[in-house]
């Protein structure tokens, strides 16, 4: 199963550390040659960035830096987990070294959950709404 792990965070407009970015490639390194980590990258500021929204046919541009958010994202990884249990254990250990913030977690649709189209994913998210 692959997961993306959103990784949110207060934007310091101060960057890292030496030693932080040395521990942060010090676990990038362990998680690619580990094989759980397949990407992984870390944002530039919000003033370098901007929102594009869409709402009824009409497209709007805002240019960063985005203050009216309390947190940004400040970067991602995509995961190779056996399950949400273990992602969630590597999204832990991320977040130990990274410090303050919080990772949205999602699963990705690969082909191979729904041989190639989206009926098994369809199915599986009808099935999960009439549950609820």
């Amino acid at each position: 199963m692959r997961f993306l792990s959103i990784y949110k965070t207060v934007e310091t407009g101060v960057p890292p550390t030496p030693d932080y970015m040395e521990t942060m490639g010090r676990l990038v390194e362990e998680g690619r040659k580990a094989g759980y980590l397949l990407a992984t990258e870390g944002c530039l500021p919000s003033a370098l960035g901007a929102r594009v929204r869409s709402s009824g046919g009409n497209l709007f541009v805002t240019d960063g830096p985005f203050v009216e958010t309390k947190e940004i994202i400040a970067g991602f990884a995509l995961l190779e987990a056996a399950s949400k249990d273990e992602a969630i254990q590597m999204t832990k250990d991320f977040l130990k070294v990274a410090g303050d913030g919080e990772c949205e977690l999602r699963q990705i649709f690969t082909p191979s959950d729904g041989a190639g189209d989206c009926s098994g994913a369809h199915r599986e998210l009808t099935e999960q709404f009439a549950r609820q």
